[in-house]
């Protein structure tokens, strides 16, 4: 069927089925969709009578399914209304009868249409295919093992629809249970292509319908031949969510490039009273060194820290770059009405009392606003913004001025000020640090796409507790991924999933589930927690992207070893398979009682000799592109001289040319803090006092080397 003819097919459908006031569509109406689109299930008929029944049993030659048909009644299993592996004339009179019985004694006022006669599908394997209306990401589709292991397990893996056939075949290993889907026991795997292409027809189909809410096929049947929808249910949305407002690439770069590197920098509701968040602002602003212009708005002053205050934002001379509010939330809509009128691009709203607190309309009302005149908004509810490269310290919180190629952005205040802490205390450059608090305009969308293409930002990592817009996050991300790291913290993983689902796809959808698949398909690096958040932003940019998935382990403790090739499995990573010629070379440095392979144990008693050597071995073999480094604080070896001797190889490899990602897990006395924190500075990802932590950063390091397409040929 032609795309043209299948839509127009379906679309009169879909309106027949909304005249009548139904949002869930019947199993023969389910057909009608499956067949437009190519949607394999079995052979089936609508009995009206008994008769009918008897007459198409007998056409399909073997034993059938018998369903109730009725636009009243959902859930047919629920209802007694589903009769499995009936025969023979008798049987179907009888299932016909207790079916229609069964669904009187449910619903006395339920619609009864008749009774589906269906062919009874050969024993498989059985799936569940599926999609769902995501608040955060619109149309998802799912896949999952079906019967038991799909309610119990809850073994399902999510994508954004439409799929092509290349991403529908994925989902087939996502899942945790993908080896039965290959074969087990002397089973026989799965036609997978054929599974492939019933999620891929679901997304074209949700794609093609917004007012599709969810559809579900469950079960599929899945064996060596094919795959079959047992059953398909739609159901319709009862109303659409308003459009979202939508900014070109080239109108977000335009605004985020004045917020970022602005001019000049108006204060409303700047105070010379300290203790005010309008005089915190103004001094950051002023001692932080910002050169451009510094404009204090406060009608009760003439003058702020030595500068001309003005009655109000329209007073102040020239074009004015961004305007940063400091004043109570009541005051803050008719403010932005007169920096509308200024035409200012930026609005930067520190005040709570907003969306947070209830106040809902007044959000509305703000947002209303800004959007009448073409001014971007911050914020509310946050503690301003860092743009270290301008020194630029648009806050009342403490400011910061170690530039670097990390941009923070987070969704809290809290955790906008230990993002902070931790810059300070690890040294780590920043290139900005932007609060977002309740987003009720600019969003990480709009952070991406600026800092994806700002030269000062080498790698940017975001907090955040939902989306506004999933769709828009993922285009921006997949656009920023293969230039730089995008780390994610992603708050409240209890899957709330869907309190009122009409499908078993719907009930599985939950919160988080759906962000953790969604988030990997952008290709951003989610991040367990805070702290592994900021390590990652600040580790990632130090490696080179590794050339291969050889990782060589060399370590002067052997409990060490093992703790470290476990991280490497568990952030799946492979442990290089040492050929004979490479074991020969790496015996001729260590002793006897040592051991070659991998890890490569060395001995704790070694001298610095013996690390430099094999450490410039593993750097000077190309068959090996990682390594992990495993020291233990001796006498012999103290933590400073084996610091200087990694330090030393690292750079004089690099200097011919011979970049490898190098970490290293420090294990001893107070002294290889200091040792760390000289390796990290000198390109080697180094920490005491775990083994985890430097095999994750390395994870996650081959993890963007994957998304980006630089694994095995780039930088």
């Amino acid at each position: 069927m032609m795309a043209e003819d299948r839509i127009l097919r379906v679309r009169g459908l879909l309106d027949s089925v909304r005249a009548e006031g139904r949002a869930a569509l019947t199993a023969p109406e389910g057909k009608v969709i499956a067949d437009a689109y190519g949607i394999a299930v079995p052979g089936e008929e609508l009995a009206t009578d008994v008769e009918e029944a008897v007459a198409f049993a007998a056409r399909f030659g073997g034993p059938v399914v018998m369903k109730i048909v009725s636009p009243d009644i959902l859930h047919k299993t629920d209802a007694g209304g589903v009769i499995v592996g009936v025969e023979g004339a008798a049987d179907v009179r009888a299932a016909f009868h207790t079916i229609i019985d069964n669904a009187r004694a449910y619903d006395a006022d339920a619609r009864i249409e008749g009774v589906q006669v269906q062919e009874l599908l050969p024993k498989g394997q059985e799936v569940i295919v599926g999609a769902v209306t995501d608040p955060t990401f619109g149309k998802v589709v799912a896949f999952g093992l079906g019967g038991v292991l799909v309610e119990v397990l809850k073994d399902v893996t999510f994508r954004l629809a439409p799929v092509d056939a290349d991403e529908a075949l994925s989902m087939l290993d996502s899942i945790r249970s993908a080896e039965i889907l290959r074969g087990v026991r002397g089973q026989a795997g799965v036609d997978r292509w054929a599974v492939a292409e019933q999620i891929r027809r679901v997304s074209e189909l949700v794609a093609d319908f917004p007012e599709i809410a969810e559809v579900d096929l469950n079960p599929v049947i899945a064996t060596a031949e094919g795959a079959v929808a047992a059953d398909i249910r739609v159901i319709l949305a009862e109303s659409q969510p308003a459009p979202r407002r939508k900014y070109s690439r080239d109108e977000i770069l335009a605004s985020m490039r004045r917020l970022m590197e602005p001019s000049s920098v108006a204060v409303i509701g700047a105070s010379n009273e300290q203790g005010k968040i309008g005089n915190s602002v103004m001094r950051n602003l002023v001692d932080g060194g910002f050169a451009g212009d510094i404009h204090p708005v406060n009608p009760k002053a003439d003058d702020i820290l030595g500068r001309k205050a003005y009655k109000s934002v329209t007073d102040v001379p020239g074009e004015v770059d961004v305007a940063v509010f400091a004043i109570p939330a009541k005051f803050v809509a008719s403010a932005l009405e007169e920096v509308g009128r200024k035409k200012i691009p930026n609005a930067v709203l520190i005040p709570s009392g907003f969306a947070e607190t209830g106040e809902h309309e007044l959000q509305a009302e703000i947002v209303e606003i800004a959007e009448r005149h073409g001014v971007r908004l911050l914020g509310p509810n946050i503690y301003g913004y860092y743009s270290t490269w301008q020194d630029l310290c648009a806050t009342f919180c403490t400011p910061y001025d170690v530039k670097g190629g990390v941009a923070l952005t987070s969704q809290s205040g809290g955790i906008g000020m230990a993002i902070l802490g931790f810059a300070r205390t690890t040294k780590t450059g920043v290139s900005a640090i932007v609060g977002l608090g309740n987003k009720s305009d600019l969003d990480e969308d709009d952070l991406l796409t600026w800092f994806g293409e700002d030269p000062h930002t080498d790698c940017i990592a975001m907090h955040l507790e939902d989306l506004k817009d999933g769709r828009a996050f993922v285009e921006a991300a997949r656009a920023t991924v293969p230039k730089k790291p995008v780390v994610v913290l992603k708050a409240g993983r209890t899957a709330a999933g869907a309190k009122a689902a009409g499908s078993h796809t719907g009930a599985l959808a939950g919160d988080d589930a759906v962000y953790d698949d969604i988030l990997r398909q952008a290709g951003v690096i989610r991040a367990p927690g805070l702290n592994e958040m900021l390590e990652y932003a600040r580790a990632l940019p130090v490696l080179p992207a590794p050339q291969g998935d050889n990782v060589v382990i060399i370590t002067g403790a052997g409990g060490s070893g093992v703790l470290l090739s476990d991280a490497v499995t568990d952030n799946g990573l492979s442990l290089m398979e040492i050929p004979p010629d490479l074991d020969e070379a790496f015996r001729k440095f260590i002793p006897p009682f040592g051991a070659a392979g991998n890890p490569v144990d060395i001995t704790g008693g070694e001298p610095p000799s013996t690390y430099e050597a094999t450490i410039r071995l593993g750097m000077e073999d190309p068959r090996i592109h990682a390594l992990v480094l495993g020291y233990w604080h001796t006498i012999v070896t103290p933590p400073m001289v084996f610091a200087e001797l990694t330090a030393r190889v690292v750079a004089e490899f690099r200097e011919r040319g011979v970049e490898k990602p190098v970490v290293a897990s420090l294990a001893g006395d107070v002294e290889v803090e200091e040792a760390c924190q000289y390796l990290f500075e000198r390109g080697v990802v180094a920490y005491p006092y775990t083994t985890e932590k430097p095999v994750a950063v390395l994870g996650a390091k081959y993890r963007w080397a994957r998304e980006a397409g630089v694994l095995g040929g780039g930088t």
